[in-house]
C-alpha cells in the first residue's frame, strides 16, 4: 500500500488521465480507508496502463481534527505526507481537460460545487440509501452495511484476494469494528456481512490486532483532543442555531471543563472565534467519563452580550423538561458562565431546543415582532459554505445531532419520503458512541446495585 501511494504522487506531477477515488466530504475513518483501499484494487487489477489514485476529501490542514484517523495512519506506518487531500488536486481543472474519471466512495450525492464533476463520475460504492433524485447516471453499488470498508474488502476478496496485504487488511479490519461498534449486539450496527468479512480478514491474517484493542485505541484516539488548539476543538464537532441575526454555535469539547477554562488565551480564542464565524453566543458541552468509568456533562456560555447571556443561562436553569440539575461552577472569565451538568442523561441534542427557548424568551423581551424566519440547526462546514450552497445548508427544526457524524458533515443521502428503509442503519459519531456508552454504564450500575441489594 505505502509503495503504491508514493507512486500516485508522482503521477500527479504528468499530464494524463487520471481516475480519482473520492471519499466523502467527511472523510472520517471509514471513507478515508474505502477510498485508499478502492484505488489500491483497481490499480492491481486493471491491466492497461491506468491510474488510480485516491483523494480524501477535505483540505491538508483539516486532517488533526481526525484523531483516529492520524491515529490509525501512524499505527499501519502510512505517512500522512504521501497521501493526496481535494486541495492538492484541481479536480475541476482535469475534468474540463478531459483527463478526469471519478468514482465515489462511501457516498453518492456531490455538493453543489462539485456538481459540474458528476457527469464524470463512472462508478459509485456506497452503503447507504440512495437518494435517487440526485444519484449520477453510472454503475451504482449500495448495500445497508455498517461499514463501507465491508464492500471494500468484499470487492478485493472476491476479485483478487492475492494482492491483499496484511497493511491494507490492518486497515479495512479496524475501520469496520470502529464503524461497527466493536461489532456489538446491542447496539446493532453490524450486519451479518460486517462480521463475515472481518472474520475473514482474521482468518487471512491470524497476527491482526485483536478486537477490543483495535476498537478501544480508535476510540481513545477518536475522543482524543490533547493536541488541537482551542479554535480545533471548537471545530471538531459543532452545530449551529441561526435565528433572526443571532448565530448560536454548540461545541462538544471531549475533556473536563476545568481543564479547559484553564488553557492559555482562552478567552482570546473564544472572542476570535466567534468573531470569525460571526457567532453571538457559543456553548460548550464537556464530555469525558470519570474513574469510575461514569459519564460526566459540563457547560460553558460564552457571550459578550449580557443580556442574551443571562437570559440564556436563566433558560437552562430554570428548565425542568428536562432539568439538567445546573450547579454554577467558579469562573474568572468576563463573559463565560460555568456549570457542571447533574443530569448527564441532556445530551447536546436535548440542549437545542433549550437554546431556541432562549433564543425566543430573548426576543420577545427585545419586542422583536413575530414572524421572522424560524430557527434553523446547520453544521458549521454549512456555515461556512452557505453563500454557495444557501438552498441545501440551512435546514428548518433540529438537527439529528449525535445521529450525525463529526464536521465537516458526510452529504445526506436518503430514499424517498415514507419508504421503509429510508433511515437506512444507525449513524454514530463520537457523541453517538457515548450516549450508547453512558446508557450501557448506567444500566450495568443499576443492575449491580440490584444484585447487592
Amino acid at each position: 500500500m505505502e509503495d503504491y501511494l508514493q507512486g500516485c504522487r508522482a503521477a500527479l506531477q504528468e499530464s494524463r488521465p487520471l481516475h480519482v477515488v473520492l471519499g466523502n466530504e467527511a472523510c472520517d475513518l471509514d471513507s478515508m480507508v474505502s477510498a485508499l483501499a478502492l484505488a489500491f484494487y483497481l490499480a492491481k487489477t486493471t491491466e492497461a496502463e491506468e491510474v488510480f489514485v485516491p483523494v480524501l476529501n477535505i483540505k491538508r490542514s483539516e486532517l488533526p481534527l481526525r484523531g483516529d484517523n492520524i491515529f490509525f495512519l501512524q499505527k499501519v506506518h502510512i505517512p500522512e505526507t504521501i497521501l493526496i487531500f481535494r486541495d492538492e488536486i484541481d479536480l475541476h481543472a482535469l475534468h474540463q481537460a478531459g483527463q478526469l474519471t471519478l468514482i465515489l466512495v462511501d457516498h453518492h450525492v456531490l455538493p453543489k460545487s462539485d456538481a459540474a464533476l458528476e457527469e464524470a463520475v463512472v462508478e459509485v460504492l456506497d452503503h447507504r440509501p440512495i437518494e435517487q433524485k440526485h444519484c449520477p447516471p453510472c454503475h451504482v453499488s449500495v448495500e445497508l452495511v455498517g461499514s463501507c470498508a465491508t464492500l471494500v474488502t468484499e470487492r478485493i476478496l472476491q476479485g483478487a484476494p492475492e494482492i491483499l496485504d496484511r497493511q491494507t487488511a490492518a486497515l479495512l479490519h479496524g475501520t469496520i469494528i470502529l464503524d461497527c461498534v466493536n461489532m456489538d449486539l446491542k447496539i446493532g450496527k453490524a450486519t451479518q456481512k460486517d462480521r463475515k468479512y472481518v472474520e475473514k480478514l482474521e482468518a487471512l491474517f491470524p497476527d491482526l490486532p485483536k478486537r477490543n484493542d483495535i476498537f478501544d485505541s480508535l476510540q481513545k484516539a477518536k475522543f482524543d483532543v490533547s493536541g488541537l488548539t482551542t479554535e480545533q476543538m471548537l471545530r471538531k464537532d459543532q452545530k449551529i442555531i441561526c435565528r433572526q441575526g443571532i448565530k448560536v454555535a454548540i461545541s462538544a469539547i471531549y475533556m473536563d471543563l476545568e481543564a479547559f477554562l484553564q488553557r492559555s488565551d482562552l478567552l482570546a480564542d473564544l472572542h476570535a472565534f466567534c468573531q470569525a464565524h460571526s457567532y453571538d453566543v457559543l456553548v460548550a458541552m464537556t464530555i469525558f467519563f470519570n474513574t469510575d468509568n461514569e459519564p460526566v456533562r459540563q457547560l460553558a456560555i460564552f457571550c459578550p452580550h449580557g443580556a442574551l447571556r443571562m437570559t440564556i443561562c436563566g433558560v437552562l436553569e430554570s428548565s425542568s423538561s428536562p432539568s439538567l440539575k445546573l450547579t454554577p461552577a467558579p469562573s474568572t472569565h468576563p463573559h463565560l458562565q460555568a456549570y457542571l451538568q447533574g443530569n448527564t442523561q441532556v445530551s447536546r441534542k436535548k440542549l437545542l431546543p433549550l437554546l431556541q427557548e432562549a433564543l425566543s424568551v430573548y426576543f420577545d423581551s427585545m419586542k422583536i415582532p413575530s414572524g421572522q424566519p424560524e430557527t434553523v440547526v446547520v453544521s458549521r462546514e454549512q456555515v461556512d459554505k452557505e453563500l454557495d450552497r444557501a438552498s441545501n445548508s440551512l435546514i428548518p427544526g433540529l438537527s439529528q445531532d449525535e445521529e450525525d457524524p463529526p464536521l465537516p458533515p458526510t452529504p445526506m443521502n436518503s430514499l424517498v419520503d415514507e419508504c421503509p428503509l429510508d433511515q437506512g442503519l444507525p449513524k454514530l459519531s463520537a457523541e453517538a458512541v457515548f450516549e450508547k456508552c453512558s446508557q450501557i454504564s448506567l444500566s450495568q450500575s443499576t443492575t449491580a446495585s440490584l444484585s447487592k441489594n
